[in-house]
């Protein structure tokens, strides 16, 4: 058996974050979770939770004093916002992360990274993780997202060792981001099928992400392969996206998705939009971006043998299995009983 680990896990409040934190308590390591806010549930799981944002340098690197592995899974998500706030927390924030490693003798850090550093627009039909970072972005965060992927994987030396995961359209019980917006627009009658709905895309389960982080940790050792690399991570069965989207749907107990838009003309609907947030500028986000309207009219899904073979990794909870999960979740929440 393993010995107890000193694990930090930056967002350990977040969807991804309180899942590989759980995991972690389960095999008896000592966990700390760097995070903006104070969670009850990692509070009752005996976790240290230690208030910050990624951009207070000091902050970051007292976070990453006496742990011997950080997983970095904390970020600015979304589809809009400014650029100063992405470079600030997910590039810069990453710095600080790499810096407090080293001033504390951090031996280990997986990063939490996303597909979309090589989304340009275009399909992407079982590419492997060959395939460049993107030239031209369609929103802020997988630019920055990329730029902070480079920093780390760069980074890897005899001192500290790293590497980088990216789990795609993950969900699960839990999720504060995709479901909720999705129910949400769909409830209100907003949510259109964008695109012929034909496109295929891969997704991953919360639980087997976080597995797949664990996997990193334990295999990320001097002689190890995985030092310095990428990898995808998925349920490695790709589906056709709205199909999913409308499983999602069920498990809210929301009626599938009846009305479409054409690609090309979400695409334009996305570019003036983003016009006109930027030039009034408008408060919240736009309904529809150039970068959603892509995403979801294309297929993008990957080649996962790396991972199955560098990390050894393999979807233990089934997408069927997920879905049954999910609904019970969702439904005991209804009830009271999060």
């Amino acid at each position: 058996m393993n010995q107890p680990r000193q694990v930090l896990v930056t967002g350990g409040g977040g969807f991804l974050g309180r899942h590989l934190v759980e995991l972690h308590v389960q095999r008896g390591d000592h966990v700390r979770s760097f995070s903006r806010g104070s969670y009850d549930f990692l509070e009752h799981s005996g976790v240290q939770q230690l208030q910050g944002d990624l951009r207070d340098a000091k902050a970051v690197a007292a976070a990453c004093q006496g742990v011997d592995l950080v997983h970095h899974v904390a970020s600015l998500a979304g589809i809009w916002g400014r650029w100063k706030d992405y470079l600030a927390i997910n590039v810069d924030g990453t710095q600080h992360v790499l810096d407090g490693c080293r001033a504390a003798g951090v031996s280990q850090l997986v990063y939490t990274s996303s597909p979309s550093v090589t989304f340009d627009g275009s399909e992407q039909c079982g590419v492997d993780e060959s395939v460049p970072y993107a030239k031209r972005w369609l929103c802020h965060y997988p630019r920055s997202k990329a730029m902070a992927e480079q920093l780390v994987l760069s980074s890897d030396d005899a001192n500290l060792l790293t590497c980088a995961l990216r789990p795609h359209l993950i969900w699960g019980p839990h999720d504060n981001h995709l479901l909720p917006r999705l129910l949400d627009r769909a409830r209100q009658g907003k949510l259109r099928r964008v695109g012929e709905g034909k496109n295929v895309v891969d997704t991953v389960y919360v639980e087997n992400a976080a597995q797949a982080h664990l996997l990193a940790a334990d295999r990320l050792t001097a002689e190890s392969p995985i030092r310095g690399k990428a990898y995808w991570i998925t349920q490695a069965e790709p589906v056709n996206c709205w199909d999913w989207i409308d499983q999602l749907l069920a498990c809210g107990g929301v009626a599938a998705v009846d009305k479409s838009i054409s690609a090309g003309l979400a695409s334009s609907v996305g570019g003036m939009l983003e016009l006109f947030y930027r030039l009034l500028p408008l408060p919240g986000e736009p309904s529809m971006t150039r970068f959603l309207a892509r995403q979801l009219s294309t297929s993008h899904y990957f080649n996962t043998d790396r991972a199955r073979t560098e990390l050894g990794y393999e979807p233990a909870v089934s997408t069927s299995e997920g879905l049954r999960r999910l609904t019970a979740h969702l439904q005991s929440t209804i009830k009271g009983n999060p």
